[in-house]
């Protein structure tokens, strides 16, 4: 299939959309590197940016994976948002109950099978985190990423890299311009203690205790009395 030249309305939303055709077309098998980003611009008539940010939407959704320095390859084919497309229709603290759910037993495994470069991983993110708080939020993404991958069950990566693009489409949609708390380094970093100590229980409660005042923030956004 050939690409289409996107328009002027929604172009990420319409690169995501064509590449997504693509993936599913197998113009790309797995393993594959997909063009640059130099040459889809070209292909689409878009600018480069616009195509960096779609291809970072389907790294997030978990269909393409970036390599420093080498490239972006396919990682799957497979979309999952067929199956999770209802949670579109979900509202802002539907989303997030699920959030602290998974995250949560994310917590609690991570912290009874981490290795040496999870570890490692944890606290790097949450340096970065530390350093760029709420200018940027693919930070704080990486953390909770970082405590989903050192739990070792790639099903519940790849089911938390899609959902957690969910989350943030599902609150940018319900909130609007209405800001979220900022980022609490503190309670991000209790967590990591705790799964550094080897302590789950503390982990699954900390874990908790992070996506708290968030939770409490939508319900007064979204169900004010």
């Amino acid at each position: 299939m050939a690409l289409r030249t996107a328009g002027r309305t929604s172009l990420v939303d319409s690169v995501v959309e064509q590449l997504r055709a693509q993936l599913a077309e197998g113009e790309w098998a797995v393993g594959d590197r997909i063009p640059t980003e130099h040459e889809l611009a070209g292909q689409l008539g878009v600018g480069r940016n616009t195509v960096r940010e779609a291809v970072r939407v389907l790294v997030h959704a978990g269909l393409l994976e970036s390599r420093q320095g080498n490239g972006t390859f396919v990682r799957s084919a497979a979309d999952p948002a067929a199956v999770l497309h209802g949670m579109r229709h979900a509202g802002a603290r539907d989303v997030l109950e699920l959030r602290v759910a998974l995250e949560a037993e994310a917590a609690r495994l991570a912290a009874a099978r981490r290795d040496t470069h999870d570890l490692l991983r944890l606290r790097a993110a949450l340096t970065t985190l530390r350093e760029e708080g709420d200018r940027d939020a693919d930070a704080d993404m990486a953390f909770h990423l970082a405590v989903v991958e050192a739990t070792h069950n790639p099903a519940f990566v790849e089911v938390y890299r899609f959902f957690s693009t969910q989350v943030h489409e599902v609150l940018v949609e319900a909130l609007g311009d209405r800001a979220m708390p900022p980022v609490d380094i503190d309670a991000h970093e209790a967590v990591v203690r705790a799964i550094e100590s080897g302590d789950p229980t503390a982990a699954e409660a900390g874990a908790r205790e992070l996506l708290r005042v968030p939770m409490e923030t939508v319900t007064a956004l979204t169900h004010p009395r």
